[in-house]
């Protein structure tokens, strides 16, 4: 089978001049870049701390710790696409966490109806952001700035003293793990085996769907070899995550993090509403010539509005999973919050004037911040040296990005 479709796949590309392995890996040197600068802060880092970076229950903490930076800055991204920037996160984490455990402990309200109400106010939060931006026209920068500063006044006025947390439900959401409803199989949770079959034949059938379909409709498309070793190497990087997750935990807990499940969900959704919807592209218009996309009919302020609120939302969401992590809420919760969201952004390959950028990069970019922050922690680091090299990383990662734009001019 492989066979007959590399011969046709082979004459269908010299028909349309398609790139070989070599072209089609040095046209996207960026896209593919970051995913080997992930494997290899994880080399050094795994060297460094004497192999224990990889310990399944680090790995687990490592999406629990590092929760937060995956969900801002799928927000981050829209907003970094967009060309405009959000620096009142991390305020705006206190000040949400701070709000929903005064209700939760002064008035008594349930830990489910606690995170609704939350939500609530990262919606108000986003609505406040985006009509400034929007329809006052007064610049992101200019407006999230003060958004940073009035919101972390505001928690501490709400949380001036730490308000600790005693709904074991609402703290389960950020440190248990999904209930193994297959049990353990030789030591392992059957459940995370499960579902990581199930993801490894997606892959596959994704990626051969894809493929087929192109061929169906004369597209230009992709070597061969290049398809099969993309499936190679994303079945492999899901069979080893499998393999940590499912020996993680003990005998009677562990597998796959609830956490990890909002973040999965999470991505889902935003990569479709990018991908496939029409509100998504219009971000990428806007973000790559805001006057074009005007004259074209697109509403940029409606656009820029949406942006924010939806900002606002994933920011209560990261709120919920902090506070849950913490057990309290404190004023101090959030600190440099947004700083990590926007580097993982940028580590990630959206660029600095707008309209580039995908979840996927974000994401691998929000690990290799993860990865950073786990294995200097391992280390026992000094948190000054933590910030200098996350700052260099960041600085490295535009600098990349304004130097590839150059040498393509």
């Amino acid at each position: 089978m492989f066979e007959s479709i590399s011969a046709y796949s082979k004459k269908k590309n010299t028909a349309i001049g398609a790139p070989g392995l070599k072209e089609l890996l040095l046209g996207n040197a960026r896209s593919y870049g970051i995913y080997l600068a992930l494997v290899a802060v994880i080399i050094i880092f795994q060297v460094l701390t004497g192999n224990r970076l990889l310990y399944p229950n680090n790995v687990v903490a490592l999406f629990q710790q590092n929760a937060y930076v995956m969900i801002t800055a799928i927000g981050m991204l829209m907003i970094v696409v967009a060309t405009h920037i959000d620096l009142s996160v991390g305020s705006a984490v206190a000040f949400i966490g701070g709000l929903g455990a005064f209700a939760m402990k002064h008035w008594g309200m349930n830990w489910m109806l606690a995170i609704a109400f939350m939500l609530f106010i990262g919606l108000l939060i986003g609505a406040w952001h985006g009509f400034w931006v929007a329809y006052v026209e007064v610049p992101a920068f200019v407006t999230t700035l003060g958004g940073m500063l009035i919101f972390r006044g505001l928690a501490t006025v709400v949380a001036g003293e730490s308000i600790p947390l005693r709904s074991r439900e609402f703290r389960a959401i950020a440190k248990d793990y999904l209930p193994n409803i297959f049990g353990f199989w030789g030591g392992y949770d059957g459940l995370t085996i499960v579902v990581g079959a199930l993801a490894i034949v997606g892959v596959i059938v994704v990626q051969l769907r894809k493929r087929a379909k192109s061929l169906k409709t004369g597209l230009l498309i992709e070597p061969l070899s290049f398809t099969i070793t993309k499936i190679v190497v994303s079945v492999a990087a899901i069979g080893f995550i499998t393999y940590l997750l499912a020996s993680s935990g003990n005998s009677q807990q562990g597998g796959i993090p609830i956490v990890l499940v909002i973040i999965a969900v999470l991505v889902g959704v935003f990569w479709f509403v990018l991908n496939r919807m029409i509100f998504g592209r219009d971000i990428y218009a806007v973000g790559g010539n805001r006057k074009a996309a005007i004259l074209s009919g697109i509403n940029t302020k409606l656009v820029d509005f949406k942006i924010f609120l939806t900002m606002g939302v994933l920011t209560a969401i990261a709120s919920v999973v902090t506070l849950s992590r913490l057990a309290s809420a404190t004023a101090a919760t959030g600190q440099e919050f947004e700083m990590d969201a926007i580097a993982a952004c940028f580590i990630g390959g959206a660029a600095v004037s707008g309209g580039t950028g995908t979840i996927p990069g974000a994401m691998v970019g929000a690990l290799i911040m993860g990865v950073l922050n786990q294995g200097l922690s391992i280390m026992g680091a000094d948190a000054a040296i933590v910030k200098t090299i996350k700052g260099l990383v960041v600085v490295a990662a535009v600098a990349y990005d304004l130097i590839s734009k150059k040498r393509k001019k």
